[in-house]
């Protein structure tokens, strides 16, 4: 069900979290008060959940800052504004990969960043769901054309991502976040976030990404019961500090897009120290799934295309472009 414009009227009047009541909110809104009511259990389908008391009315259960185009682009530096083309904002998509994708196969210009504040069926790697509550978290995809690059010749974009997404936090003074290859976000053995690239073109050029990034913010405990492997928001963080999400929104926009504009010339090689020292795996036991393939051995981190390091019981080291990597002894 999209978000109706009701709710989005009542999100606003309850998004500072504070208590409002009934009769309150059906006088600003011109509904009634079963009206009222109807339309918040239709918030709980957003993953928004709230409390209401008789005498003092409703509240959400996290106070909520919604994106803000105007806050966004005015945080923007100068070379991430000359670089965007376009700049959206959305209430609610199936998912910023998938449109983004329908508009670069219909020839649309590089540059275009999509935000959604919920996605109906977000993507995670290998055609896994992405859990997606309303206003919670970052569901972020930028389309972007390499005139001269083929397939092959950006297939380390998605650790340049990941190096991209630290630096901005680290900006935010978010620190203690790794990366797993090839495209994951960890803190303390846990899932932050990942990252999502779409690939079309041709081999030798030219080519187009959808760069997708879903990072969680305050990802609600209801909403992260669907969530089969260990995993933790920016909220939960050690030392953690009031998250601005607008602010947020920027700065990963102010980290991304240079990297991703220069990657056609800069290739992985810009980035390939800076990622080996956020590696969350290397040393460790590990499994890598590949098809119905289970290779087990010793991360020894990646090569100087990207590629994974496995040494193998046998003491030799090779090296795998793609698959899903596990620790030992635990689902991640």
């Amino acid at each position: 069900m999209p978000i109706t414009d009701k709710q989005k009227k009542l999100l606003a009047l309850l998004a500072n979290g504070e208590f409002h009541s009934g009769e309150e909110l059906a006088e600003t809104l011109g509904l009634s008060r079963s009206a009222i009511w109807k339309q918040l259990n239709g918030l709980t389908e957003l993953g928004l959940h709230y409390t209401g008391i008789s005498g003092r009315g409703y509240r959400l259960n996290k106070r909520l800052e919604l994106l803000d185009h105007a806050k966004i682009t005015a945080a923007l530096d100068d070379s991430s504004r000359a670089h965007i083309f376009l700049l959206e904002v959305h209430d609610q998509l199936d998912s910023t990969n998938s449109y983004l994708s329908q508009k670069s196969q219909q020839g649309d210009a590089s540059g275009i960043v999509c935000f959604a504040e919920h996605q109906t069926a977000g993507k995670g790697r290998r055609g896994r769901d992405w859990v997606s509550p309303f206003g919670s978290n970052i569901y972020l995809s930028i389309l972007w054309r390499f005139p001269e690059s083929g397939l092959g010749e950006i297939a380390g974009l998605s650790l340049a991502i990941g190096v991209a997404v630290i630096r901005a936090l680290n900006q935010l003074e978010i620190e203690g976040i790794e990366l797993k290859w090839p495209n994951d976000l960890y803190s303390q053995g846990k899932k932050l976030g990942g990252i999502l690239i779409e690939v079309s073109g041709e081999a030798s050029g030219p080519c187009s990404a959808v760069i997708g990034l879903g990072l969680n913010v305050h990802l609600p405990a209801t909403e992260a019961e669907k969530i089969t492997q260990p995993w933790t928001d920016l909220g939960r963080l050690p030392g953690s500090k009031k998250i601005c999400r607008n602010t947020l929104a920027a700065t990963l926009l102010n980290h991304l897009i240079p990297v991703i504009a220069d990657f056609e010339t800069a290739g992985i090689a810009a980035y390939l120290d800076e990622w080996r020292t956020l590696d969350s795996l290397k040393g460790k036991p590990a499994c890598l799934y590949i098809g119905n393939q289970t290779i087990e051995g010793i991360v020894q981190g990646i090569d100087d295309k990207g590629l994974l390091l496995l040494q193998h019981a046998d003491g030799l080291t090779q090296a795998y472009a793609s698959g899903e990597v596990s620790f030992h002894n635990a689902t991640l």
